[in-house]
């Protein structure tokens, strides 16, 4: 059994999914893969193109009638949350403009958090940019801010640009818990037996990368768009943690924590009781 599996080029999950992808994992199904951005990730998902995706937590309750959680293989984690970045340190954002990579990711959700409790007489304009263009545009002036995810948070002062705030440093100072990033999801349809297997075959798949991280070296360089081989070692080391190889009680309350704070501004649908169950 082929199933099809949409999950992007970043170096956490090259790394994570190197094993599986090449066949190495003893039983696992044999995997057709796609290489896409979380952003278009999010939107396959919503409209169920996919046996299994990478997205971020914050589509999740669009997606969750057709799909399931699955325990293992996302990111989620501590110190690692997304960056305000403006020009001038100390910028107000009070009826500025602010780019985001995606108005259907946890950054996103992170961010307008944050704003509520922080952004005072009047709330920033929002406009939408791939992640690449972000931080250029700050530098350019042709936004007055940026949110920025990912490696950004190691190149963001090549761009003369300063960190305004730190989302995850104010989630986990504001709930104690880590932070929610991207999340693997399969097919409720696969059925519960399959759907077990993927988790087994996406723990074993992280083990394994942990275990010879040399192996999985050539294919996530290729793939890291010309990133410097250290920063795509500080970007696994950064998301690739013990949350990778199982959520565990406090991953599964991140989750519902950021999901629950942000249905009750209106920003997501509310999610149900027994959503987040496996399988």
């Amino acid at each position: 059994m082929s199933l099809r599996i949409a999950y992007s080029p970043c170096p956490n999950d090259t790394f994570v999914f190197h094993a599986w992808a090449h066949g190495q994992v003893p039983g696992a199904p044999e995997l057709d893969v796609t290489f896409a951005d979380i952003d278009l990730t999010n939107g396959m998902a919503e409209r169920g193109e996919f046996d299994i995706l990478k997205v971020s937590y914050a589509v999740l309750p669009y997606v969750l009638d057709e799909y399931a959680l699955l325990p293992c293989g996302g990111a989620l984690g501590r110190g690692c949350g997304p960056l305000v970045l403006t020009r001038e340190p100390g910028t107000d954002l009070a009826g500025k403009t602010v780019a985001v990579p995606s108005e259907r990711s946890t950054a996103y959700l992170l961010f307008r958090l944050w704003a509520a409790e922080t952004v005072r007489d009047g709330a920033p304009d929002i406009v939408v940019l791939p992640f690449h263009e972000i931080m250029p545009a700050v530098r350019d002036g042709k936004v007055d801010a940026g949110l920025v995810i990912h490696e950004a948070r190691f190149t963001y002062q090549e761009y003369g640009l300063h960190c305004l705030a730190d989302m995850g440093e104010h989630w986990e100072h504001t709930t104690g818990l880590p932070i929610p990033l991207g999340a693997i999801i399969a097919k409720r349809s696969l059925g519960e037996d399959v759907l077990k297997s993927l988790a087994e075959a996406a723990r074993s798949s992280v083990r394994m990368a942990w275990d010879d991280p040399e192996a999985s070296r050539g294919y996530v360089l290729a793939h890291a768009q010309e990133m410097d081989p250290a920063v795509a070692d500080q970007h696994i080391g950064l998301y690739v943690n013990e949350f990778t190889a199982d959520l565990g009680e406090s991953g599964y309350a991140a989750v519902r924590g950021l999901l629950t704070r942000a249905a009750a501004e209106g920003l997501v649908p509310p999610l149900g009781r027994d959503a987040l169950r496996f399988p």
